[in-house]
C-alpha cells in the first residue's frame, strides 16, 4: 500500500508593502511522502512572496510538466512559474518559453553553490528568470513552524521577509539571496 500525502491547512496573512498586497489566504498543502516539511514550508513562503488571487499550487513534486506554483491569466496563459530546487537547464528553458516570468527558489547552500557555478552562465540568457537562494538556517526555521493547522503572518518590506506563527513565539526572518534578477 502506497504512503499517502500528509495534508496541512494554513491560514496565511500576507502584508506585502512592496506590491501592496494585504490579504488572508486559506491554503491546503499536500506534503508528498518524498517531500520534507522544510520544502513544503518553502512552497508556502513562495506563495507568500507572490501572493495573489490567481496564484495556485501545482499538482506536486511527482508532476514533471507543472511548477510547484503558478499563476495563469484568465485566458490560461502562464504569467508566473515558480519552481523549487535545482532543476536542469532544459526544464528552466521550457519554463522560460512557456511563462512570462519564472522564479526559481534554490535551497541547500553547498549544493546550490555547486549548481549555480555549473549553470549560471547558461541561465544568464533567460531574461524572464529570477533565481533566489534561501539560507539553510532560514529553511530550518521555516520547517520548525510547520504544523497540521497553521496560522501564519508574513510581512514583506523591501529586502526583509518575516514570518510569525500564532503557535510559536518566534519571529523567522528569512534570508533570501538574489543570484539572478
Amino acid at each position: 500500500m502506497a504512503i499517502k500525502a500528509t495534508i496541512y491547512k494554513a491560514t496565511l496573512t500576507v502584508t506585502d508593502m512592496v506590491r501592496h498586497v494585504y490579504d488572508e489566504f486559506p491554503l491546503t498543502l499536500a506534503c508528498h511522502p518524498s517531500e520534507t516539511e522544510a520544502r513544503m514550508m518553502l512552497r508556502l513562503l513562495a506563495f507568500a512572496l507572490y501572493a495573489g488571487p490567481q496564484l495556485g499550487f501545482g499538482r506536486g513534486i511527482s508532476t514533471d510538466n507543472e511548477p510547484d506554483l503558478w499563476q495563469k491569466s484568465l485566458s490560461d496563459e502562464i504569467e508566473l512559474w515558480i519552481d523549487l530546487g535545482m532543476p536542469d537547464e532544459s526544464r528552466i528553458r521550457k519554463a522560460c518559453g512557456r511563462a512570462s516570468q519564472v522564479v526559481l527558489l534554490v535551497y541547500g547552500e553547498r549544493s546550490a553553490q555547486v549548481w549555480w557555478a555549473k549553470n549560471s552562465a547558461q541561465l544568464e540568457r533567460f531574461k524572464n528568470l529570477m533565481v533566489l537562494q534561501i539560507s539553510d538556517g532560514s529553511l530550518q526555521e521555516l520547517a520548525n513552524l510547520a504544523s497540521s493547522n497553521m496560522a501564519l503572518q508574513c510581512v514583506i518590506d523591501e529586502n526583509q521577509v518575516s514570518l510569525t506563527s500564532s503557535e510559536h513565539d518566534e519571529l523567522v526572518s528569512v534570508e533570501l539571496f538574489r543570484l539572478k534578477s
